[in-house]
């Protein structure tokens, strides 16, 4: 009997993969109190490490006319294929969430990872684009 269940493909799993190791090692190293620089240079020194390449608070194009310069600014860009999101916050709700989307939409990327560093467990979150999927 074929399975009713739909597999879902994961968008760049080698890469997300990477990434979220690269975060999980980042918050076995400086722990869950530091500031989100402190989590970003270490999040640079090893995706240089891992030769992945990166830009880091990358400014997107205006995405609609009118729209100020510096709106979407997003933490790291890596390999032109995933936003990567750090927060050092006690919670996240879905602010952080629709600030991703607003990231993906003007990007027109399909994948941006979300994690929040104060956790005390890491849980980086995959998030889609939903014009895209």
């Amino acid at each position: 009997m074929p399975s009713l269940i739909k597999k879902e493909k994961v968008l760049y799993p080698d890469l997300s993969f990477k990434t979220c190791g690269i975060c999980f090692s980042v918050h076995n190293q400086l722990g869950r109190f530091r500031s989100e620089k402190s989590y970003a240079d270490a999040i640079e020194q090893l995706l240089k490490e891992n030769n992945i390449r990166y830009k880091r608070e990358f400014i997107l194009a205006p995405s609609f006319a009118g729209e100020s310069g510096r709106r979407n600014v997003v933490d790291f860009l890596i390999e032109d294929k995933i936003i990567l999101e750090i927060k050092a916050s006690p919670l996240v709700s879905r602010k952080e969430y629709y600030q991703i989307q607003r990231y993906l939409q003007a990007s027109e990327l399909e994948l941006g990872i979300l994690v929040n560093f104060r956790s005390k467990y890491l849980h980086p979150k995959r998030i889609l684009n939903t014009r895209l999927h």
